[in-house]
Order: C-alpha cells, then structure tokens, then sequence
C-alpha cells in the first residue's frame, strides 16, 4: 500500500462490519446489503451502511467517537466560520474527507470520518501551521458539509467568452542557456554565497535549509528546533545560479527543471570532520525550490538516557530490544525523532554475535557492523522485497524503516515469530492506536498479540534554555485544562523563554524527545483478542502504569524543561 493512501477499502470495511455486528449495531442481513453496494459503486462500507438504512448516522458516529476515543460532532447543528474554512482548501478536504470546524488558539479542530489517519493529519498541519485536533463526524455528513459550505459561483461560459483579448497578457521568462547557468553557478561570489549558507547552518544548529523562489522574492530559511526562520533574502537575479550551485554540488542533472531530483552533498569542514546534506529539488512555479537536510553523526544521539525517556520506560524499551524475539514498534509523524530512537537502540545490540540488517529509505547514517540497505522502489526494492532478502541471510536483528502496506506486515510478523528481533516505525498517533492500524492492514488479532513486544510512540518538544528561562504566570485552570491534575495545579512552577546569547535570542536550546511506552501486557492482549476500542485498549494500558503523551509532556514540563505552549503544541489531551 502506497504511502499516505488509507488501508484498502475491503479490509478497512470489514473490519468495521465485524466490531459493528460484535456490538449488535447491525444485522448480517444488513452488512451483506451495504457491502454490495460498495462492491457496485465503491466507496468506503459506513457510508454505504448509512445509504442503505443498516444504522443511523447519529448511531455510527457514536460508534466511531468511541472506537477511535475522541468527540463527535453533529455536523448539521453547526455553523462554520468562513475565515475557518479558508485554512483548508476544498481539494484537500475531499481528498481526505476531512472540514474545518473550529479555531482554537494553537489548534484547528477538524471534523473526520477517519480520526486514525496520520498521513491526513499530517498534511493539515503542515498546510495551515496550526496543532490538528480531531473530532469524528459520519462519511456522509462530512461530504454533505463540504458540499454545502464549499459551494462556489464559477464564472459563465459567457462572461468566459465575453472577456476582451486586451485583458490577456502572457509573460515568458527569459530562458538562459546551460553553459551560461554553469558558468555563473562557478561565479566566485556564487561560490562563496553557498559556502556561507552552508556554513552558517551548521554553526546556528539547523536541522534543514530551505532555499524558496517566488515571483519578486528569493528567500533562504533554517528549520532551528522544529522551527522555520527567515536568514536571508539573496538578489533575485541569483536565483538560477545559486539554485544550479547547489545542483552541481549534489551532482544532479542542471539541466532538468521539470522534475524533483534527490541528490548529497559531502562537506569536510576544518579538521578532518564531514558533514552531509540530503538534497531535494522541486519544481515550483518560479523556479526550483531545495531543501537540504543536515545529516551530521557527531551530533547523533545514541545515548537512550539522554533522549528524554522516564525511567520505567526507558526500563520497559530496553527490555523489549533485549528479548531474542518479537517486534519493537516506533510510532510517530515525520520528523518526531523515530529513526534516532531505532538508531540508538541498533546502536545498543550491535554485538559481533549477531547479524544485524535494516532496511532505510533514505540511509541517514552509516553503521560499521550493520548491514545497511538503500531502497529503490523505480527497480523493485522495497521493504517487503528487502525483508524478504534478509530472512535468507541468515539474520539476528532485522530493521525495517517503515511498515507501509499489508506485505510489509505480515512478513515482519512472520519474521519475528520465528526466532528474530524485528524493529520497525509506523504512522500512527499514539502507541494504543498502532494496534488498530495492523489490524486495519490485515493482520489477524491473535498475530499482532503474539508478535508484538512493545509499541513506542514519540513526539519533539523543545528544550528550554537553563541559562535564561524565567517563571511563567499560569492560571490554575489553564494546567487543569492541559491535563495536571487538579490537586496538583496550585504547586507547579511553569518558565517561559526569555532570551540570551547562547540560544542566539530564541529562548529555546535543542529538543527533547517524549514518549509513550506501551508494553504488551497480558490484560492488553486479552483486549486486542476481544476486538476492544482503542481506547479501553489505551485505559488499560494507562491502568498498567503507562504514560500517555500528555502524560509525559506534563512531567517535563514540571521539571522545568519545557513550556506549557510545547506540551500543548504537540500533544492532544487525553479523552476517553
């Protein structure tokens, strides 16, 4: 299954009509009719179940709201901001079937039909800069409310036609030829702009560079602890040598500009050290947008005491890895810090005893001692064909970068029931939710209980800086509301950033990582077998002493490493 695509519609559905029958919602007479009509005109099965009568809307999305433990919504007894629907535009919201409903400082409070989708919350959180939040509404209402709120009045055909040739006008940009790009990309101070852009990143600690063309603009911007600044704004006369700098450097192809291009650039900087840069090119529409991603291994963190984990958690994860068999999961979006928590972990059970393989798409960092395999999906190597290849050599540990589809699954499941330690990450929102996502792609219940030794899921927060950090007046009722417990409201000392030389002003010095450690407790199996929700799943996991995101977020902030703003900012309060 494609990356970002939901689970195939067949599996999803009966999945759904099984916990629906389970719970006497419908009758079997009442699925086989709803399922024919998928069947007939496709489509997701709720829809359809609604369609054709086998349940009420109001009953199903009661259903959804405490299967998938958060909200419903009545769309129709709601009246939407226009200002809220601009954040979204209508092709994303039918694309993932998802509307605005509702601002809320930091956050934007999204309906869905399908509130364990990562890949859609993910992009709404990147196209509109705001935390999502997610409340369920039913397929059907959602596809009305897009309809209805989204309806616009596109010009006619006649006032198309009527308008006058002397309001067209068609500017082309002046090609240059390659030899003359080449030539200026070589330019002495071109040379010397790129090498300062470079230089300067490394030096302020970013963590990406982006290099953005606009139309009367040329703009560079580091991603510093999870945030993007301005840095400077080069002539926009530059714009295609500075841009085929790049390119050069990364040997990729100057004279494409139609499509992306993925590239590296190796660095040695002063003594002996190396520093790499994953470059991306894409085409936008003035030009080649980069972004290159700093890869610097002197600055890999591989020490687990140090990466933020409580110590019954970080007891739990190394437990987990340590077992000669079984599957470690580590859930999280892009850019939450998975792959350094599977590092270190590789890091930890490098032993010349065992065979370690992983499979990564891109390889970050290279390992002596580990067998490190680049993907190539255009010639066939992808991760099921990977892990396939490793279980033929003869293996101990096996990393896989990311389970995507129902093949990758059942092959790592298999893999870690006969003998093998299998680590893998996933797209999921929190450590509970993973399980719903295996069983979604296909995996029976009674495997993902036998398989499975652990689910780990994690979010970044930014660390404070000790030097200038200052108390913070907070009302009670704010802590109370982001999770502290009432009692404990009145005692906490809450800092905010302040600003000095050694953060550079920011206020904020590194990041941390959070975690929720789910062990696979036998109550938790016993749950999973019996097609519980996710969130008695996520109730009896917080019962056996787990601490959700929120959780542990609060715990550091207490400690007087974080803010309250980061706590809210990247993780959803905990509903049940």
């Amino acid at each position: 299954m494609p990356e970002g695509q939901a689970p195939p519609p067949a599996q999803a559905g009966r999945r759904l009509g099984e916990l629906l029958i389970r719970q006497n919602l419908i009758s079997l007479q009442a699925l086989k009719k709803a399922q024919d009509a998928q069947t007939k005109d496709g489509g997701r099965l709720g829809y359809h179940l609604i369609k054709t009568g086998a349940i009420e809307e109001q009953k199903l999305t009661d259903f959804l709201s405490k299967q998938y433990g958060v909200p419903a919504i009545n769309l129709k007894d709601f009246e939407i901001d226009p200002e809220v629907l601009k954040l979204v535009p209508k092709e994303v919201a039918e694309k993932h079937l998802v509307i605005p409903v509702n601002r809320a400082g930091p956050s934007l409070i999204v309906a869905m039909s399908d509130p364990s989708n990562i890949f859609a919350v993910d992009d709404l959180k990147f196209l509109t800069g705001y935390n999502i939040e997610s409340v369920v509404a039913s397929e059907v209402a959602i596809k009305e409310a897009i309809e209805h709120y989204y309806a616009a009045k596109g010009p006619s055909v006649e006032e198309v036609l009527g308008a006058a040739e002397d309001d067209i006008s068609v500017e082309h940009e002046e090609e240059e030829s390659i030899s003359d790009i080449e030539k200026a990309a070589d330019d002495a101070p071109v040379v010397k702009l790129v090498n300062l852009i470079l230089l300067d990143a490394i030096k302020k600690g970013a963590s990406d560079i982006h290099v953005e063309p606009y139309e009367k603009d040329f703009r560079v911007r580091y991603r510093i602890d999870g945030v993007l600044y301005e840095v400077m704004k080069p002539p926009l006369k530059l714009r295609n040598a500075l841009t085929s700098r790049l390119k050069i450097m990364a040997e990729l192809d100057i004279a494409e500009r139609r499509l992306p291009q993925d590239g590296r650039i190796k660095l040695r900087i002063g003594q002996g050290k190396e520093m790499d840069f994953r470059v991306s090119v894409c085409p936008t529409l003035f030009g080649e947008k980069i972004v290159l991603r700093l890869l610097d291994k002197s600055n890999l963190q591989l020490d687990m005491t140090k990466l933020g984990f409580e110590e019954n958690q970080l007891k739990w994860f190394l437990e987990a890895i340590e077992r000669p068999y079984g599957m470690v999961l580590v859930t999280g979006p892009t850019g939450s810090g998975k792959t350094t928590t599977l590092y270190s972990a590789l890091s930890r059970l490098n032993q010349v005893s065992d065979n370690i393989s992983t499979a990564e798409d891109p390889v970050e960092f290279n390992f002596a001692g580990i067998n490190q395999v680049q993907m190539h999906e255009d010639i066939g190597l992808n991760f099921a064909s990977a892990l396939r290849s490793f279980l033929r050599q003869d293996p101990d540990i096996i990393m896989v970068g990311e389970i995507r589809d129902f093949e990758t699954a059942e092959i790592a499941v298999k893999a870690a029931l006969t003998g093998h330690l299998v680590l893998s990450t996933l797209h999921t929102n929190d450590a509970p939710a993973t399980i719903s996502r295996l069983l979604n792609m296909g995996i029976e219940p009674f495997l993902v209980t036998a398989s499975l030794n652990l689910i780990l899921a994690q979010r970044l927060c930014r660390k404070l800086c000790q030097e200038c950090k200052k108390e913070s007046p907070v009302e009670p009722q704010a802590l109370i509301d982001a999770g502290v417990p009432a009692e404990e409201a009145g005692s906490y000392t809450v800092y905010e950033p302040g600003g000095c030389k050694l953060c550079n002003d920011r206020g904020y010095k590194g990041r941390l990582a959070i975690y929720e450690v789910m062990p696979f407790f036998d109550p938790i199996k016993e749950l999973v077998i019996n097609g519980a929700s996710t969130a008695e799943i996520k109730q009896e996991a917080i019962r056996q002493g787990m601490q959700t995101l929120r959780m542990s977020a609060i715990a550091k902030m207490k400690g007087g490493i974080t803010t309250l703003e980061e706590v809210v900012g990247n993780t959803a309060p905990d509903r049940f």
